[in-house]
């Protein structure tokens, strides 16, 4: 009897989040090997999901995000644009503690009021 669930592949990660794990081993001043090594990886594997060229396991992929103080979660899709903007936020140094702003504010709208 063939199975009701069909495996999917994706044939590797999104660009955005290849170029965040990248940028967060940089920032730490790892390289692709000190990654690995952690991971207990090798340099390689580390540079092909990177490149694209592979698409890691949820648990490689989780290891890897946890080792560079990161997490994983899943957020239902309506909710994606406020925790993008709460994201965003945080990581914005001169937003005023309390300061309100749009939620969807454009960058034009946030400078020319």
């Amino acid at each position: 009897m063939p199975s009701p669930m069909k495996t999917v592949r994706f044939p590797g990660l999104p660009a955005s989040l290849r170029d965040a794990l990248a940028a967060q081993r940089k920032k730490r001043g790892w390289s692709q090997a000190e990654l690995g090594t952690r991971a207990g990886l090798p340099q390689m594997h580390i540079s092909g999901i990177e490149t694209g060229k592979v698409a890691p396991r949820y648990d490689t992929l989780l290891n890897l995000v946890r080792i560079l103080d990161y997490d994983l979660i899943l957020v239902p899709r309506n909710l994606v644009p406020a925790v993008q903007a709460l994201v965003r936020d945080s990581g914005n140094p001169e937003a005023e503690e309390g300061e309100e702003r749009a939620l969807y504010a454009d960058q034009e709208d946030e400078t020319n009021p």
